[in-house]
């Protein structure tokens, strides 16, 4: 089985570490497609001009008050990296907690959960890399925007490496249209359940979609989840108490799930 995640917006700089080596990250086919993205940033963010400086900002969506990013993109070749598990914050990656799990189920983590990325197009949470900024939306000046560009890259790769296994898709947006996985996935969507005028509805809620899929991915971690396929991935949540519903989808492609969340 294959998880795939977003990365998270905010991410936690490696306190000491070798550089990022882009071919020791999962799939060192794709190192030379890395290493272009990364230069190009790194050009982008290292000039120092004020005008220069803005139209970074602008590029990369950032506010003024997020020069400090800039900066950070500047020097990522010899900024220090660390586990990719240890660098991703934000609501998903708290309720997954990779520092709290015991050995064998955080080697089922590094083995199972890939994270898509701007920069780097997918890693393992294992990988060893630094804190960035550059989401998948950013258009980089010598390469186009970042979603089309690691659509091509990545579909040979990544549709060899997931060939005969379940893929639980966990992204949205930008990071979705990076690769889309065959028959044999499912992408699950997580909707809060409440209760409006004595009607019930379902939405999506950004805090409750993220620290659900957190909890998900821990929970098949602990128990070391070995499903063969995706009727077999969906008995296996409903044995972890989520609350799964299939949709109504095309005929071919991934299956759609919903996982429902009472409100709290």
């Amino acid at each position: 089985m294959l998880i795939l995640l977003p990365p998270s917006e905010g991410k936690t700089p490696a306190p000491a570490g070798s550089p990022v080596d882009p071919s020791s990250l999962w799939l060192p086919s794709l190192a030379a497609a890395r290493t272009r993205v990364l230069r190009k940033l790194v050009a982008l963010c290292a000039r120092t001009s004020a005008r220069s400086v803005a139209d970074s900002l602008a590029v990369l969506g950032l506010s003024d008050g997020q020069r400090g990013e800039i900066t950070r993109n500047a020097e990522l070749p010899a900024a220090p990296a660390a586990p990719a598990a240890q660098i991703y914050t934000g609501v998903l990656y708290e309720a997954l907690a990779p520092a709290d799990l015991d050995e064998p189920a955080l080697a089922w983590l590094h083995r199972t959960a890939v994270v898509f990325s701007g920069l780097w197009g997918v890693v393992r949470l294992g990988d060893a890399i630094p804190a960035y900024r550059c989401s998948a939306g950013v258009t980089l000046p010598g390469i186009g925007g970042l979603t089309p560009y690691w659509k091509k890259n990545l579909k040979k790769v990544l549709d060899e490496a997931t060939a005969g296994a379940p893929v639980l898709d966990l992204r949205s947006g930008a990071y979705a249209a990076m690769w889309a996985p065959g028959t044999n996935a499912a992408v699950l969507r997580v909707l809060q359940e409440r209760v409006v005028g004595g009607e019930t509805r379902r939405s999506v809620v950004s805090h409750f979609n993220k620290a659900t899929k957190g909890r998900m991915v821990r929970a098949l971690a602990v128990e070391q989840a070995a499903p063969e396929s995706v009727d077999e991935l969906v008995t296996a949540l409903r044995d972890l108490k989520f609350t799964v519903e299939e949709q109504a989808g095309p005929a071919t492609g991934p299956r759609r799930l919903d996982v429902i969340v009472a409100e709290l």
